[in-house]
């Protein structure tokens, strides 16, 4: 019998990068897998029809409350419960700090809409399932620019510390559900392929002299889901950066 078999998980955000290969890992450790996209229904869908278990496609935007819950009903109705949710949808675009008019308030307001509210709001639904699970667990994809004064804008780091924060107030408050959440450094994903200066900004002053990959971000998610002892932990994986700056 696979490892994880008969655990039911969510992973958003999961038409590529951290989410596909998060999705793809679980998967093949015999979990059946709900794949979720705002708007990238056809690789959404190439994603969960490629996953070697079973696995279901659910477009849903979780910065709109409704579709939180359609998420979660249209899971229930396939599969029937949720043990894991994966919160890995999220927003950002490029916006130097020092530059507050280019943070225009709509930027602003969108990336709070998806990484705050969105997330809050999935998990706000979906405690009455996980509390039913024999473990529950949530992981949220954060940041190490929730740790640290760097990001791609001040409303990204922004958001991540409060990721981050939440998820040690909710392991605190909500258990024996599960909460904890992983902080990548910059990751190597087709969100990040044109930014190559900071790649390389990265691979000349991080011990491990490369930015993250999602199998790095991934196996990490499963680290945390396999040790059930663990709970309000911030998994910072960036390669030793917070080390040396």
């Amino acid at each position: 019998m696979a490892e994880l078999t008969g655990t039911v998980a969510i992973v958003t955000g999961s038409s590529s990068g951290i989410g596909e290969r998060t999705a793809q890992r679980l998967s093949e450790l015999g979990a059946k897998v709900v794949v979720n996209s705002a708007s990238s229904v056809e690789a959404g869908q190439k994603v969960a029809d490629a996953l070697p278990g079973e696995s279901h496609y659910v477009q849903a935007d979780i910065s709109d409350k409704d579709q939180c819950q359609r998420l979660l009903d249209e899971t229930v109705a396939k599969f029937g419960k949720l043990d894991l949710l994966v919160n890995n949808a999220g927003w950002t675009t490029l916006v130097p700090h020092g530059n507050l008019d280019a943070l225009t308030d709509e930027i602003f307001m969108k990336t709070f809409e998806v990484n705050i509210y969105g997330t809050w709001w999935l998990t706000k639904a979906a405690m009455p399932l996980l509390r039913e699970s024999t473990d529950g667990h949530v992981v949220n994809i954060t940041s190490v620019a929730g740790v640290r004064p760097v990001g791609s804008s001040i409303a990204y780091s922004m958001t991540k510390a409060a990721l981050n924060q939440m998820t040690k107030l909710m392991a605190k408050s909500h258990g024996p559900v599960r909460f904890n959440a992983v902080a990548p450094g910059l990751v190597e994903t087709p969100w990040t392929a044109d930014w190559k200066t900071q790649h390389a900004g990265i691979a000349a002053i991080n011990p491990i002299k490369r930015s993250a990959t999602p199998d790095d971000c991934a196996e990490a998610v499963l680290a945390l889901v396999r040790n059930k002892y663990v709970t309000g932990e911030v998994f910072v994986v960036d390669g030793g950066l917070t080390q040396v700056s």
